[in-house]
């Protein structure tokens, strides 16, 4: 699989002509970028109600037709809000990807805010619904892990070799025989259970917060069936004390699935680290303190 050189320049006016030209029906509607930008995709509010969600390089673009046809399918089978497929754009002289128009939905990205802990007690909980509502839904025709979600929902030794030169790469930061114990302990356990559905990517960029509850979960690219431990990594990176405590407690997963889920953990954290240009930014600490974190905590 090819993918461009670097992101498509995805500009308002872009946008725009494509609508205009796809989806004249709609020409006549505000447009606007949203405040928050994700990497994958640059999405833009379409007048009050639609969201225009455009995929930056061509393994971005291979998810738009999986969504559009697996998310009416799990939509009925959650009480949360998920995205809701409007139409599809199609690749033209201007933009090489399909394009896909969703439903709007209210609320805000948990990374931008400052939640309190009874904030993320609550969140936490109805995580963990939305996540076994999620997995309780029939997979048995789901697609399995592969090049379309970067193979969420495989073993976690899938990335076996990355993880072991970044953990050898961040050698004076860390302490990587650690960090290597427990990687190798989590590749040793596996899922004995059928594959379940998973969302893939379960950041806080991609959970909406409304009024500190959780109101949506948005951008399903990953979404596939497989072994739920990655879909657990949020426990980490965004869950602390005692909403932690709920999302494990709730989650009711055994002591090896919660194992693969802190190697996942590791496996992105030590990944953006060891690719991060500013080593010294905030964001670097942040993946410092995870991995530190990660390597101290006991299931």
């Amino acid at each position: 699989m090819t993918t461009t050189a670097q992101p498509l320049n995805i500009t308002l006016a872009l946008v725009r002509n494509l609508i205009t030209e796809q989806f004249p029906e709609f020409a006549h509607l505000n447009i606007e970028p949203v405040k928050i930008q994700g990497h994958d995709n640059r999405s833009f509010r379409l007048g009050p109600d639609m969201l225009v969600r455009m995929p930056t390089e061509e393994s971005y673009a291979l998810k738009v037709p999986k969504e559009q046809t697996l998310l009416p399918r799990l939509k009925p089978q959650l009480t949360l809000s998920i995205p809701v497929p409007l139409k599809m754009g199609t690749p033209s002289k201007d933009f090489p990807f399909p394009f896909s128009i969703y439903k709007w939905l209210e609320g805000e990205s948990a990374n931008s805010l400052d939640l309190d802990d009874y904030n993320l007690e609550s969140i936490a909980l109805q995580l963990a619904k939305f996540l076994k509502e999620l997995q309780s839904i029939d997979s048995s025709e789901g697609p399995e892990p592969g090049l379309h979600n970067w193979y969420r929902g495989a073993h976690v030794s899938v990335y076996d070799e990355g993880a072991r030169t970044q953990i050898a790469q961040l050698d004076k930061l860390i302490d990587s025989d650690t960090a290597l114990k427990l990687w190798n302990k989590a590749c040793q356990t596996q899922w004995s259970k059928p594959p379940v559905w998973i969302h893939g990517d379960v950041a806080t960029g991609n959970i909406l917060v409304q009024n500190g509850k959780l109101s949506g979960v948005i951008d399903f690219g990953g979404v596939g069936i497989g072994d739920p431990a990655c879909d657990l990594v949020i426990a980490w990176t965004f869950l602390k004390g005692k909403s932690r405590e709920i999302f494990i407690k709730e989650m009711s997963l055994d002591a090896d699935t919660w194992l693969r889920a802190k190697a996942w953990a590791l496996w992105k954290a030590t990944y953006e680290r060891c690719n991060l240009q500013d080593k010294t930014s905030i964001y670097a600490l942040k993946q410092e303190h995870l991995i530190e974190n990660l390597l101290l905590e006991k299931i």
